[in-house]
């Protein structure tokens, strides 16, 4: 590969850049803060454009690239130091949990272009799904209604609903029981 023939034309932000630059400081200053609750974080993301279901839990230290670009259901819950980098749409269903250090990448760069051409596409996290701590999504993956990923775990391809995951790549190693 070549970086000093990477570009990124053709990708769409969203938004203009002083609106980013603002989204930063403002997220630098609220979001990763100590100030107990929540309320203030899920005003700031809708303030930016997010979608936030009623009575979401947002932890400090979470991370929102884009927060235009994010839409969380109703009753779920953002673990401390969630890192939703969501260079595409991200689409998190309702009573879902991403535990503390979780990953969403919706980007990635193709290895077989001397450009390395950027490539985004958006993540889906179902309904009652569990995204436990320490786990990584990767960018197209659809995370099925009340999967389980698990600790540490990479999931590069759907998961299945009502299946446990575990680790890199993330293979499903038991049905979960459910009554929803």
């Amino acid at each position: 590969m070549r970086l000093d023939r990477y570009n990124s034309k053709g990708f769409d932000r969203g938004r203009a850049v002083w609106i980013e630059i603002i989204w930063l400081i403002l997220q630098w200053l609220f979001m990763s803060s100590w100030i107990p609750g929540s309320t203030h974080r899920a005003f700031l993301l809708r303030l930016f454009g997010a979608k936030i279901g009623k009575a979401v839990t947002i932890k400090p230290g979470v991370i929102v690239k884009f927060p235009w670009r994010l839409q969380i259901g109703d009753f779920s819950w953002i673990g401390e130091n969630v890192w939703i980098d969501n260079l595409a749409n991200v689409t998190i269903g309702c009573h879902c949990c991403l535990s503390q250090g979780t990953y969403l990448c919706t980007g990635s760069h193709d290895w077989n272009s001397e450009t390395f051409d950027l490539i985004v596409k958006p993540i889906t996290v179902e309904d009652h799904a569990w995204l436990t701590a320490g786990s990584t999504v990767a960018p197209g993956v659809i995370v099925g209604e009340g999967a389980v990923l698990g600790l540490g775990s990479v999931a590069t391809k759907e998961l299945k609903a009502w299946w446990i995951y575990q680790g890199c790549p993330a293979l499903a190693v038991k049905e979960r029981l459910h009554d929803c």
